[in-house]
């Protein structure tokens, strides 16, 4: 298999000869002189990971904002980073922040994005979609833990290492750079046939709690159609003022409201012929719907502000973390557009559906989180996994992966135990939750149901209150980290009276 190809855009040899020498063994490289080269290279080329270098370049903070974004539109899943000087301008913090392009500033060594390169590229992940979890983990650093041979040896039948997931035993959908594996037999039958239309030229429905993997599966999905070449693009309409939804999809000319002051094409431009994912299909008004059903029928729409009828040759996958059909009952969401969507949707079910897969997306993220973060672990305590297996994990497989993250953090002597994961974990309560349909285990259905529920909303209103003062009460920020849309958070914080 070739190696990933890295592109670097810098007018510092430190980046466009230093780093290719340093890395030449596990990577291809490839290095450009500015930013306006940096978009072409990219778009003829695909790469699997990008460096821009914005010291020394001759673009103004604008263009630079601009350049990134248009980049980042193309390509919403490649692993970028930009380096600056000490002092960086306003505009290019926020677009790595909201455009998850990572920032390192200077001064900073070679080796240092090195590193920052093989962790989000690794060089070997393209080589094999099967390998030993213990042999992707690092060896310990001599006198950096507690010595294995200084604690008691552990039963067989009260630990286990990290062997390979039987592969034989579940159903996977591979792409490029991504795969989906289930174990879970109602889920293996889903799979298959959303294998099927994932290569077909057609409008997929994608219906799942947050967390449950939309998002990963969309991409995914993407990667697996004819149009794997071209870009893919994340809309979160949630996150998206409700005034701003349309210009955002489909562009607007220049004076079509206050602050358009130059024309500005949309998502179904920027895509080209590639993938578009609308998340949160459920938050568009009754206008937005009419005129992205006439996008899925004809493909045609209009720039706001513009009388040109321009044509999409993007795929769409929309995705909704409620179910649809209550929201046509309740006039919310119109009856054409949803049986449009019906034709083709699967439902992606939550993580306390698919018992048989958090065994293995949890030594999955346990590998991934030992070498992101240096731990040693040679062993996991039965214990551990049966944790896992009575928690009803409301946040489905992003919350089991940042529990696993927590977990791995805090091991020290090489075994995973119990003890390592949050508290609410190990109680086993669930913890809050933006999602109507998920309920907690029936272990506890004999607590009382007033008093659980007001305990519940304490503590998501404690997490709003933290979330919203580390965010300088940004709602945009706070609700990025809450992993919520913001009229989600505007809801709590109503509710909460946190305003």
């Amino acid at each position: 298999m070739s190696r990933p190809l890295i592109v670097v855009m810098s007018q510092q040899p430190r980046w466009t000869e230093e780093l290719p020498a340093s890395g030449r063994s596990g990577y291809s490289f490839m290095t450009c002189s500015s930013l306006d080269q940096l978009q072409d290279v990219v778009i003829r080329n695909r790469p699997s990971g990008v460096i821009a270098d914005l010291t020394g370049t001759t673009e103004g903070t604008a263009k630079q904002d601009q350049l990134l974004e248009q980049l980042r539109d193309r390509r919403s899943d490649l692993p970028m980073a930009m380096v600056t000087d000490e002092v960086c301008p306003e505009p290019l913090k926020r677009r790595a922040l909201f455009s998850g392009i990572n920032h390192l500033q200077n001064p900073i060594s070679v080796q240092t994005v090195m590193r920052w390169l093989q962790e989000k590229v690794p060089s070997d992940s393209l080589d094999s979609d099967v390998f030993l979890l213990a042999d992707r983990i690092p060896e310990p650093a001599v006198a950096s833990i507690e010595s294995p041979q200084s604690m008691p040896p552990a039963s067989p039948s009260e630990t286990e290492t990290l062997e390979a997931v039987p592969r034989e035993s579940g159903s996977v959908l591979s792409g490029m750079t991504r795969r989906f594996e289930t174990f879970t037999p109602s889920l293996k039958g889903m799979l298959d046939e959303l294998a099927i239309a994932a290569e077909k030229d057609v409008t997929l429905l994608l219906i799942g709690e947050t967390g449950a993997g939309k998002t990963y599966l969309s991409n995914l999905i993407h990667e697996v159609s004819p149009r794997r070449n071209e870009p893919f693009i994340t809309v979160a309409c949630g996150a998206l003022p409700g005034d701003l939804i349309e210009s955002e999809l489909f562009g607007h000319v220049k004076g079509a409201f206050t602050s358009a002051h130059v024309d500005k094409d949309g998502k179904f431009v920027a895509a080209g012929r590639g993938t578009i994912l609308l998340d949160e299909i459920d938050v568009l008004g009754p206008e937005q719907q009419v005129k992205l059903l006439r996008v899925i029928e004809t493909g045609q729409f209009e720039p706001v502000g513009s009388n040109k009828t321009n044509v999409s040759q993007a795929r769409l996958v929309v995705a909704s973390n409620l179910p649809l059909e209550p929201l046509v009952q309740q006039g919310k969401f119109r009856p054409d557009l949803y049986y449009r969507l019906a034709m083709l949707k699967f439902e992606l079910p939550p993580l306390r559906r698919r018992q048989p897969d958090i065994k293995p997306l949890a030594k999955r993220f346990i590998t991934d989180k030992a070498k992101k973060h240096d731990v040693v672990v040679h062993r996991i305590e039965q214990e551990f996994f049966d944790s896992l297996l009575t928690y009803p994990w409301p946040g489905n497989v992003r919350e089991l992966e940042y529990a696993i993250q927590r977990a791995v953090i805090y091991c020290r002597d090489g075994v995973l135990r119990a003890s390592h994961l949050p508290a609410h974990i190990l109680s086993g309560v669930a913890g809050p939750t933006n999602d109507p349909t998920v309920v907690l285990d029936a272990r506890h259905s004999e607590l009382d149901s007033k008093e659980l529920g007001s305990r519940l909303a304490t503590t998501e209103k404690e997490l709003i209150e933290q979330a919203l003062l580390r965010n300088n009460f940004n709602r945009t920020r706070t609700a990025k980290e809450l992993g919520v849309s913001r009229v989600t958070l505007y809801n709590k914080m109503k509710r909460y009276e946190l305003s």
